[in-house]
C-alpha cells in the first residue's frame, strides 16, 4: 500500500504543536505510527526529562508497532540525554520504516540517527514536508545551529506605525483579541526582553496569561529596572546585544520575544539580530508629529540600506491585522 507521506507528516506536525509550550529546551516533535495505511497511535514530546514523541507514540501503539511505519517531524535522537535514545526504542519496537521531516542539526545527532536506523535494517526516508517542519521548529533549529535564541520582534502600533502618543500613553492601541494573541507569543518564548524605559513607563509584568494559567518566561531588561517594578525578578543586562543573546542561548533559551520600545526594537533590527517580526496594526492613525514611531531610532540612509523582510502570514485578529514577516 502506498502511503500518503505528506498527509501523515502534516498530522505529525499537528501532533507536535501540542508540545509547543512545555517541550523547550527540547524540540516540540510529533510522531504517528502507521499500520496498513491507518494511523494507530500518535505521540508528542513531553516535558524535559520525560518521553520524546517517538517513545510516546510507541507506548500508545504497543505490540501493533512491530512491522509498522513511524512518521516523525524531526530525526530521532541516538544519544543518551535526560532520556534514552529514541533510535534504540524504534529498533526494539520492531518499526520497519521511518519517515522523517527534517534532520536534527544538534551535533549529538546530525544524521547519526538516520545512519543508526539504516544500519539496523530500518528503511528511512528524509525530507517529507521539510519546509513546514522547519517552520514549526524554526526556533529550535536556529538555536542548535547558532547557539543563540531565535529573536521574534513584536510591535503593536497604529496603521501609521505609532506605538505611543505624544503624552507617552499607549494602552491600549490594539484590541483585546490582539493582546490575547500576543500572550500566545509570550507563551511560545522562553524569555521576554524589554528596555528599562518601557519598564519605567508601563511597568509590565511580562507574564504569559493563557486563560486561568499564567506562565513566567525569563524576564530580561536592557538597563536597570526600578526597585519594586512588576518585572522583578529579572535579568538586567547592558552592552552588546549579541553578547546578551549568546548568554541567553547558553541558558537554553530557544526563543526570545523582544517587546521593547522604539529604541530597543530599532537596535535589534539595526544590528541584524531579528529573525521574525509579528506586527499588530490597529485601524487607527496618530500622525508622526504627535506620536512615537515604532522604529523611530532605525537609521536608513538610502534605499540600498532599506531593511527588507518577507511576509509569511497576514490575518485578521479581532479588529486588528497581524502581519508575520521573516527578516
Amino acid at each position: 500500500m502506498t502511503l500518503d507521506t505528506s498527509a501523515l507528516m502534516t498530522e505529525a506536525i499537528r501532533e507536535g504543536e501540542k508540545a509547543r509550550f512545555h517541550a523547550p529546551p527540547n524540540p516540540w516533535v510529533g510522531a504517528v505510527v502507521v499500520r496498513d495505511g491507518v494511523i494507530i497511535a500518535t505521540g508528542h514530546t513531553q516535558v524535559p526529562g520525560e518521553s520524546h514523541a517517538e517513545v510516546e507514540a510507541l507506548r500508545h501503539a504497543g505490540e501493533l508497532a512491530r512491522g509498522a511505519t513511524m512518521v516523525v517531524t524531526l530525526e530521532p535522537c541516538c544519544h543518551v540525554g535526560r532520556t534514552g535514545p529514541c533510535v534504540e526504542a524504534l529498533i526494539e519496537a520492531g518499526i520497519i520504516r521511518v519517515i522523517v521531516g527534517s534532520l536534527d542539526p544538534d551535533p549529538r545527532v546530525a544524521g547519526r540517527g538516520v545512519v543508526a536506523l539504516r544500519d539496523a535494517g530500518v528503511a528511512v526516508e528524509v525530507g517529507v514536508e521539510i519546509e513546514a517542519v522547519r517552520t514549526q521548529l524554526a526556533a529550535y533549529l536556529w538555536h542548535r545551529v547558532t547557539g543563540r535564541p531565535y529573536v521574534v520582534l513584536k510591535v503593536a502600533a497604529t496603521l501609521d506605525g505609532v506605538v505611543a502618543m505624544a503624552d507617552g500613553s499607549s494602552q491600549w492601541i490594539t484590541s483585546e483579541d490582539a493582546r490575547r494573541d500576543a500572550h500566545l507569543l509570550r507563551a511560545q518564548s522562553q524569555a521576554i526582553l524589554v528596555g528599562a524605559n518601557t519598564v519605567r513607563l508601563d511597568n509590565p509584568a511580562l507574564t504569559a496569561r493563557l486563560g486561568d494559567v499564567t506562565l513566567e518566561p525569563l524576564r530580561v531588561v536592557l538597563g536597570h529596572a526600578p526597585e519594586g517594578a512588576k518585572v522583578h525578578p529579572c535579568l538586567e543586562r547592558e552592552g552588546d546585544l549579541g553578547a546578551v543573546l549568546d548568554e541567553l542561548g547558553e541558558h537554553d533559551i530557544l526563543q526570545v520575544l523582544v517587546e521593547g520600545g522604539a529604541t530597543v526594537a530599532s537596535a535589534f533590527l539595526e544590528a541584524g539580530l531579528v529573525n521574525h517580526v509579528v506586527w499588530y496594526a490597529a485601524p487607527a492613525f496618530a500622525g508622526s508629529l504627535s506620536g512615537r514611531g515604532a522604529l523611530a531610532r532605525l537609521s536608513t540612509p538610502g534605499i540600498d540600506a532599506l531593511h527588507r523582510a518577507r511576509f509569511t502570514d497576514v490575518r485578521r485578529v479581532g479588529e486588528d491585522v497581524r502581519m508575520d514577516l521573516e527578516v
